[in-house]
């Protein structure tokens, strides 16, 4: 497979990570100052996901401005990035539903 071929597919995949990562992202039904304020924690926390993703997408097309050459051993390790990138929007939900004062209280418990 071509390296372009390789960014292409992998460009798409971010793309359907993202979009999938603020779909979870839900508006309140109230238009109200208090009930923007209730979804401030989701908020965060897709904010932060998405600053990661796209921190890790310039690292990953940086590093393949240097690559010269790919072959399978290529193909499968961005295979296996973009398998862990694909969790981070799962990770991102069960993060942004309970607050971090909830996480904490069931720790000490």
């Amino acid at each position: 497979m071509s390296k372009s071929r390789i960014e292409a597919f992998t460009d798409g995949v971010v793309a359907i990570i993202i979009t999938i990562l603020v779909l979870d992202l839900k508006l309140p039904e109230q238009h109200t100052w208090a009930a923007l304020w209730q979804m401030r924690m989701p908020f965060v926390v897709y904010v932060a996901s998405f600053l990661m993703i796209a921190e890790i997408w310039n690292f990953h097309h940086q590093m393949f401005a240097a690559v010269e050459k790919t072959d399978a051993h290529v193909l499968w390790a961005n295979m296996n990035w973009l398998f862990w990138m694909s969790l981070i929007p799962a990770v991102t939900a069960g993060m942004g539903r309970t607050s971090l004062l909830d996480r904490v209280r069931h720790c000490t418990h």
